[in-house]
């Protein structure tokens, strides 16, 4: 069996990623998207909570698999992708994806209001889309700046590890994310060890990758690397190394 941990953004959920698992559906997979410590939607519980609590959540879900699963992929999306990049120098993953990794972010408050945006424009017409953007609303205003001291040493220490990371790497943003800077891909691109990486820019979207207006060629692009083998696709990704 195959296995595939998604993991979500600071004060994010598995929304976020929502995409990719429904995208991998049917596949007899064994698919894991945890909500990381402190990111249950109450403001105390990140008050509650340190960086290391949000890697060790991800991490004792990643041990799990690693005992069922004869081949584990791990998905990252914004702070999740440094977590990612973090379990995979560590553990035996067999390969990674990288989405809008926030190595060089511009102000993780407004990530909330960018999100709120995103998902009002395109995906307010269900309840829980509308619970969600209301959500990021809050976000905006009343993240805890504990939280955010947090958010900055995580993206600090882990930065220092990204040299160990020696799997086959797939590294997506948005071409118009105004969250993480342009040359954090290029950063991990150029900064990790492995032989097989890749590096993909979608010049449409913003930060909230997964559920902007290149979603189509997004999950093509995941499922390309992840499972070349399940059908045919058009095109191929191209290494740039």
């Amino acid at each position: 069996m195959i296995g595939c941990l998604l993991i979500h953004g600071f004060t994010g959920s598995p929304y976020e990623v929502e995409p990719i698992a429904r995208h991998f559906e049917g596949r007899g997979w064994r698919i894991e998207a945890p909500v990381l410590a402190g990111h249950d939607g109450h403001e105390l519980s990140l008050r509650q909570v340190t960086w290391q609590d949000w890697i060790r959540s991800a991490e004792e879900v990643l041990q799990d698999m690693l005992l069922t699963c004869r081949s584990v992929y791990v998905v990252g999306f914004s702070m999740g992708g440094l977590i990612a990049a973090h379990l995979a120098a560590r553990y035996p993953v067999d390969k990674l994806v990288l989405l809008s990794a926030s190595l060089f972010y511009i102000n993780p408050r407004q990530l909330f209001k960018d999100a709120a945006n995103i998902i009002k424009q395109h995906f307010t017409t269900g309840a829980d889309a509308k619970e969600v953007y209301r959500r990021y609303l809050r976000k905006a205003t009343s993240t805890p700046p504990r939280a955010v001291i947090h958010f900055r040493h995580l993206v600090k220490i882990l930065k220092q590890e990204l040299p160990h990371v020696t799997v086959p790497t797939l590294i997506i943003q948005g071409g118009k994310d105004d969250l993480v800077e342009p040359r954090s891909a290029e950063y991990i691109y150029s900064t990790i060890r492995s032989e097989e990486k890749y590096l993909h820019i979608l010049p449409e979207s913003k930060h909230i990758i997964c559920h902007d207006c290149e979603q189509e060629q997004l999950l093509s692009l995941i499922d390309n690397f992840l499972d070349p083998g399940h059908h045919e696709h058009e095109g191929e990704i191209k290494s740039e190394s």
